[in-house]
């Protein structure tokens, strides 16, 4: 991990199991809703911004933020323009926004857009997300063969899969039941092959569940709709502030849990 180009305070996040990653939407090329979302992860505490891949939603991002930018894509070729305007990583997922569109993403074609993407860029810190319709042991074999194809970190997702029926906090337990499994699974299976790549758990979270992603295994989550879904900024970085404070709790948890 000390061998990646970022910033020491995103290294330090990582190793207290406390990365929080505000997520705009990878299918999100609104600048103005981009700008809302960026300016509320700048304030409200967070680590990192993950943005649609374009150069100029890259620029407005740093702009309004102040945090280093990750951007998401499903189409490698567009990444090494906006690692040019300023993006410190890329990933390949999530794969969320496609799902309703019928878009499934396979574990063979998962694997081959990361071996294009580290062809693209050998030297980018890249994420890349394990989608969720796989069953949890496929999850966990292909979370080992994108590591060894060059990923530093791996993604979990699944709230779109989710069907919670209860009210409450009950029912945001249900909605990120299947993107903690997958943390859980997956980060267990790192750990065994004596591995060291941060696992983020994403999709489907909330202040009520991350503590739970980081005592199943997660170095850090990513949160979209619990944000972006507002438009009252003030709103936002309310949100935001909760989630960086519910890191106190998870890290007790962690600690319970070792």
């Amino acid at each position: 991990m000390n061998s990646l180009n970022l910033p020491s305070e995103f290294k330090r996040s990582l190793e207290r199991h406390s990365l929080l990653k505000v997520i705009s939407g990878l299918s999100n090329f609104d600048p103005s809703s981009v700008k809302r979302i960026a300016t509320a992860a700048g304030r409200g505490g967070a680590d990192l911004l993950d943005v649609a891949c374009d150069p100029d939603l890259v620029r407005l991002a740093l702009d309004a933020s102040g945090l280093p930018v990750c951007v998401s894509s499903v189409e490698p070729d567009c990444f090494p323009a906006a690692i040019s305007a300023g993006a410190a990583m890329v990933e390949i997922g999530n794969f969320d926004s496609f799902y309703s569109q019928g878009r499934i993403f396979n574990a063979d074609e998962v694997l081959q857009l990361t071996k294009h993407t580290r062809w693209l860029l050998p030297e980018v810190p890249l994420s890349v997300t394990v989608p969720h319709p796989l069953a949890l042991d496929e999850q966990a074999e292909l979370a080992l063969e994108l590591i060894d194809a060059g990923a530093n970190f791996i993604q979990t997702e699944g709230g779109t899969s989710a069907r919670p029926i209860s009210p409450g906090v009950l029912g945001l337990i249900e909605k990120a039941a299947p993107t903690l499994a997958a943390a859980h699974t997956i980060a267990a299976v790192i750990q065994q092959a004596d591995l060291n790549v941060p696992v983020f758990c994403a999709s489907g979270l909330s202040s009520v569940t991350l503590p739970m992603a980081i005592s199943v295994g997660a170095a850090g989550v990513g949160v979209g709709s619990e944000i972006n879904r507002l438009n009252d900024e003030l709103e936002m970085i309310a949100v935001v502030r909760r989630l960086r404070e519910s890191f106190t709790a998870s890290k007790k948890m962690f600690i319970d849990s070792l």
